[in-house]
């Protein structure tokens, strides 16, 4: 039976659409190049590649699980198949989820610099990988803390590029989004060791914004105020 499957996503494999591994951590990861027509999805297939792609999810997968400090299957969110589509998207995006689905577009795979479409990707993924683990208190937390939540395990991922990324301090609101929430989250570890993933874990029911002051014993808008104080230059 084992032989008989591998034959069968090999075949799969050979018309560019799926293949379906097992991941050590006991969750299966699906890549599907729905993109196989377009430049995109060529040179997904060539430069990528669904090996890489099933590798580099689980790897990110479980850096996720130690990041957030998610040791047993009761601290984790349930997701028994996380599928990984390469499409045409029509939304401008690079990358969305929906549901235990990443997105990754096509078109942006083929903007990627010539000898960086790994890195990217890579990069990419940490970030769509956390929506897909992480928790959002069912729905109730900003949609600017679960962006800059993902773009977090970016920054401890090292997979981003410094000279482009946001820097400590930037930002109008603390909820802004991706690398200005991320920056943010950085700063409220420093004032509590383990806060982001604490953070993160309380949000599993429901997000409040009174969870800064039970973790920090301050207010959110005084913790943002210094925050922003201390990055200001004059």
């Amino acid at each position: 039976m084992a032989i008989d499957l591998h034959i069968y996503l090999l075949s799969l494999l050979l018309v560019g659409s799926l293949v379906l591994l097992q991941g050590v951590v006991g969750v299966q990861y699906i890549i599907v190049n729905n993109a196989t027509n377009t430049d995109g999805g060529h040179r997904f297939d060539a430069e990528i590649g669904v090996p890489y792609a099933v590798k580099t999810v689980g790897e990110i997968n479980k850096f996720i699980w130690k990041l957030y400090k998610q040791d047993t299957a009761a601290k984790r969110k349930n997701v028994p198949v996380l599928h990984v589509y390469i499409t045409d998207l029509q939304d401008g995006a690079e990358g969305e989820t929906g549901g235990d689905n990443i997105y990754v577009s096509s078109t942006a795979i083929q903007s990627y610099a010539p000898g960086r479409a790994r890195f990217y990707f890579t990069k990419l993924m940490y970030h769509e990988t956390t929506h897909i683990f992480q928790w959002s208190g069912q729905g109730t937390a900003p949609g600017g803390l679960t962006e800059g939540i993902a773009d977090y395990t970016v920054l401890k991922s090292n997979y981003f590029e410094p000279e482009g990324y946001t820097k400590p301090g930037e930002g109008n609101r603390w909820d802004e989004g991706y690398g200005v929430t991320a920056r943010f989250l950085e700063y409220c570890d420093t004032l509590r060791s383990g806060f982001t993933p604490g953070l993160n874990n309380k949000m599993r029911q429901v997000y409040k914004d009174e969870y800064f002051q039970d973790f920090l014993g301050k207010p959110l808008d005084q913790v943002w105020k210094e925050y922003k104080a201390k990055y200001t230059h004059n």
